[in-house]
């Protein structure tokens, strides 16, 4: 009797750890499940936000549409300012248009797609700034969203419908030494592609406002222009 108690007692630990083994296993594969489905809204973000913000190539209305399954679409404050030898002589507000899904984060600012967080973030488009290398030419992009503060949440999978009215206003700021400074809270990725233009950067809080902005200073004097490209973005 006492034998076959043992067995039933074994019978019952075995199927207990078999119950809870399979627990695990579930709970495994719906984290990875739900990483996948987080990777794949940012990816088509993204891709989204690529075509449907072409704010240099585009002028007049231009639609477009922003998917995913779920995950949270807002607008943010940011500025884009310049400064010279005798402080900031332009600031623009260009803000920004933010996806979140989870733990992944997409952000289009400054006429660039930002992808992730921290120092893993990086720049998948570039923004319209361009320098020579060591002096001559500066010519920095501002691209204004100019949108509504509206915020869109989706987890049906319903997309964010995009519409832009595209101008362009060009201004000759003359010749001197300059610093484009950016707010940003991946300031990572925008130190190395400010690097690899051979400008040295520097954190900055102009506004005292928590966002800092990362300011890049272009060597030796140069002619600058300002190009503003103003998007008028409505988001439904």
């Amino acid at each position: 009797m006492t034998r076959a108690q043992s067995n039933v007692v074994g019978v019952a630990l075995l199927l207990g750890t078999v119950v809870l083994s399979l627990a695990s296993l579930t709970a495994s594969v719906g984290l990875v499940v739900d990483s996948n489905a987080a990777t794949a809204d940012a990816t088509r973000v993204a891709t989204d936000m690529n075509r449907a913000f072409s704010p240099v190539e585009s002028t007049g209305v231009h639609r477009g549409r922003i998917s995913f399954s779920k995950g949270r679409l807002e607008t943010a404050e940011r500025e884009l300012r310049i400064v010279d030898e005798s402080g900031v002589v332009r600031a623009i507000s260009v803000d920004a248009l933010v996806f979140t899904g989870g733990d992944r984060r997409i952000a289009y600012v400054a006429g660039s797609v930002v992808r992730g967080t921290n120092d893993s973030a990086r720049i998948d488009t570039r923004p319209p700034i361009t320098a020579s290398r060591d002096g001559g030419v500066l010519v920095v992009g501002a691209v204004k969203l100019n949108a509504s503060e509206r915020i869109v949440v989706s987890k049906t999978g319903t997309p964010a419908l995009v519409r832009t009215n595209v101008t362009h206003t060009r201004t000759t700021l003359g010749n001197g030494t300059y610093r484009v400074a950016i707010e940003t809270e991946t300031a990572t990725a925008w130190r190395r592609y400010f690097e690899r233009q051979n400008a040295t950067t520097t954190m900055r809080d102009f506004d005292d406002d928590g966002v800092p902005s990362i300011v890049a200073r272009y060597p030796g004097r140069r002619f600058a222009y300002l190009v503003v490209h103003d998007m008028r973005t409505e988001v439904q």
